[in-house]
């Protein structure tokens, strides 16, 4: 059972994705700064600084002025405006990393094609007419 656990663990796609999960963490925290640091500040001006997290209903009685006073008062509340800003983050964030990741593949496309280039050219072989003449001439003995 030991010997099973070393050859699934050993395996390459165990590891991959445990580097990949590592990786993807870190990740995650610079795409977040991005958004939150450069990115949203510059949204902000835009939108005038309009933060929808205050936006709420509450499904009963009772008048709040804040979504936390109401949370605090255990009241339901509808808190819709909180949805809008993870949705708002959500497209930053996406939009962010779809930047992101084309660009990564661009350098990698750019160094396949200079690899591509370096790498000889393969012989050429014989067109379709060669090979037609060679089929005749051993036919024809």
């Amino acid at each position: 059972m030991l010997n099973e656990f070393k050859t699934f663990i050993a395996k390459g796609n165990v590891m991959d994705m445990a580097v990949g999960i590592i990786i993807g963490a870190a990740f995650t925290a610079i795409v977040q700064s991005m958004v939150n640091d450069l990115i949203n500040p510059i949204v902000g001006i835009f939108t005038g600084g309009i933060d929808f997290t205050n936006l709420f209903f509450i499904i009963g009685e009772g008048e709040y002025a804040s979504l936390t006073e109401a949370q605090e008062a255990g009241a339901a509340a509808f808190a819709y405006g909180s949805f809008l800003n993870a949705c708002i983050n959500f497209l930053i964030i996406a939009f962010v990393v779809f930047m992101l990741v084309r660009q990564v593949n661009r350098i990698k496309d750019a160094t396949a094609k200079k690899e591509e280039e370096a790498m000889p050219a393969a012989p050429a072989g014989p067109t379709q007419e060669e090979l037609l003449v060679q089929i005749r001439d051993l036919l024809a003995k």
